[in-house]
């Protein structure tokens, strides 16, 4: 049995690539549906790539984002990011504050508590991976900490969905709120993708505008938080996810080529909504091995008490957004 285990992940990871493509319906419950199985494969059996897969599922999503950009216009992402920045800096602001009181309360270490704090109010694992150098945290405390976050993520693709169809939220309000009340861009990118194009729209550009606030958080970080190392000054330590401005670039080209070049327009009209598309499926494959990624070990790894911080955060956080999205106080543009 275990020699098909290979091979039954390699069809399953084409599957949810390929199903979804060809099969239209299986879009809307695709994306939930590959993150559990990545993670039941991954903890009931074992990846039998997870070496590889934990190197390559980094830059195969932000590959997808970039390629995501290619399908919008460059003033509609401006506009959606822009009009989201209140939102966001109230959200990380209140994200942090509450996180580091509910940290002390519970006794959490301070690194592991500012760790999940982070990666809950802004972007999961990239602000994870940008404040644990300030931090100087500790493998387990990172493992901890996006394990945390991670399965989180996982059940934001299920529930955001069908909670937002269950209050009647139109595709702008739901694409507000995923990018508001989830953490990680794939599951933002993945809530959205099922409920619709504009909803993938609206909370892909809000979420990445929110993932840009990795910058002054980290500074904060590492200016006011981070204890130097003896004898040396504090430093700073920056970490700007890659796909962030190459979503951004796609977006621009696609906006501004065929203005300078009218000849390419359709050629450039048909490849960026070729690219597109491709991107949203292999997000769903992304999502697989994102699953895929949790392990049993990663499993072992994970305290109560962070998990808890974790868990209260995010439903205090994702309770405010949806409320305030659905009473009318934040306004989906």
């Amino acid at each position: 049995m275990q020699k098909l285990k290979p091979a039954l992940f390699l069809l399953l990871s084409l599957a949810f690539f390929l199903v979804p493509w060809i099969w239209a319906p299986s879009r809307n419950w695709a994306p939930g549906l590959a993150v559990l199985a990545g993670i039941l494969f991954s903890v009931l059996w074992g990846n039998p790539f997870l070496a590889y897969t934990s190197r390559i599922t980094s830059p195969l999503l932000g590959a997808t984002i970039v390629g995501m950009g290619f399908g919008m216009k460059l003033m509609e992402v401006i506009k959606a990011g822009g009009s989201g920045f209140l939102y966001t800096l109230i959200g990380i602001t209140l994200g942090i504050g509450l996180g580091t009181l509910l940290g002390k309360w519970l006794k959490i270490p301070r690194n592991a508590s500012y760790l999940v704090s982070v990666g809950t109010s802004i972007c999961g694992g990239s602000a994870i991976a940008a404040a644990a150098p300030a931090l100087r945290a500790k493998s387990h405390e990172i493992a901890m900490a996006s394990a945390t976050v991670f399965a989180l993520n996982a059940v934001a693709l299920w529930v955001f969905p069908f909670v937002g169809h269950k209050l009647g939220f139109t595709e702008p309000q739901f694409g507000y709120w995923a990018a508001l009340g989830i953490h990680d861009t794939s599951s933002v990118v993945g809530a959205s993708m099922a409920y619709g194009e504009e909803a993938l729209r609206i909370g892909t550009t809000v979420k990445l505008a929110r993932a840009l606030w990795i910058v002054p958080v980290t500074l904060f970080i590492s200016w006011f938080v981070a204890e130097p190392e003896e004898g040396k000054k504090r430093r700073f330590s920056l970490k700007v996810p890659w796909f962030i401005p190459g979503f951004i670039a796609a977006a621009a080209l696609v906006t501004f080529l065929p203005q300078w070049l009218p000849a390419t327009k359709e050629v450039v009209m048909a490849t960026g909504g070729f690219l597109k598309e491709l991107s949203k499926f292999l997000m769903i494959l992304t999502l697989f091995l994102i699953g895929a990624n949790l392990s049993r070990q990663k499993l072992k790894e994970l305290g109560l008490r962070p998990v808890l911080q974790g868990v209260i955060l995010w439903i205090v956080l994702a309770t405010l957004w949806c409320l305030s999205i659905h009473w009318g106080w934040v306004k989906a543009l």
